[in-house]
């Protein structure tokens, strides 16, 4: 299924978001560190609002090691809410359905994330199982707010 994977990392790299969606199957389970895990159409409005955000502001995105059910991708951005630079490294894993990514679970080193989005606070606390569980909350709560607005 790498046309799938492919198809999916074209529209990122272009935040084309509806695209990023029509790939998923309608019971997708997604999972990552910074988000947890999202069912059914939270994790296309995930990619909706992520990509909202970062419109007009430099985010770059690349992929390769593309197999059949996985790829290796990194996305260069900067944080919004602290205005720091991060350089994401992340790994995928897929599994397909009718044609369509039905589970997809990113793999990053989340305290390395949380110490370039977060400056010191996240360097000192991103290893934590209490960060990982407000991340979740805060994660959570932006997404519930764009939800509401859809």
């Amino acid at each position: 299924m790498k046309e799938v994977i492919e198809k999916f990392y074209t529209a990122f790299s272009n935040l084309d978001a509806e695209t990023m969606a029509s790939c998923y199957h309608s019971d997708i389970v997604f999972e990552d560190p910074g988000f947890g895990v999202l069912k059914g159409n939270k994790p296309g409005n995930m990619w909706r609002m992520l990509c909202e955000n970062q419109k007009g502001k430099g985010m770059k995105i690349e992929f390769s090691q593309l197999t059949d059910n996985s790829v290796h991708w990194e996305a260069h951005y900067t944080f919004s809410r602290t205005g720091r630079k991060v350089h994401n490294i992340i790994d995928a894993q897929f599994e397909f359905k009718d044609g369509l990514i039905i589970k997809h679970t990113d793999h990053f080193n989340l305290h390395k994330w949380a110490g370039q989005a977060l400056g010191l606070k996240g360097k000192l606390l991103g290893w934590t199982g209490f960060f990982r569980t407000k991340l979740h909350a805060q994660t959570g709560n932006l997404l519930g707010k764009f939800e509401s607005k859809l």
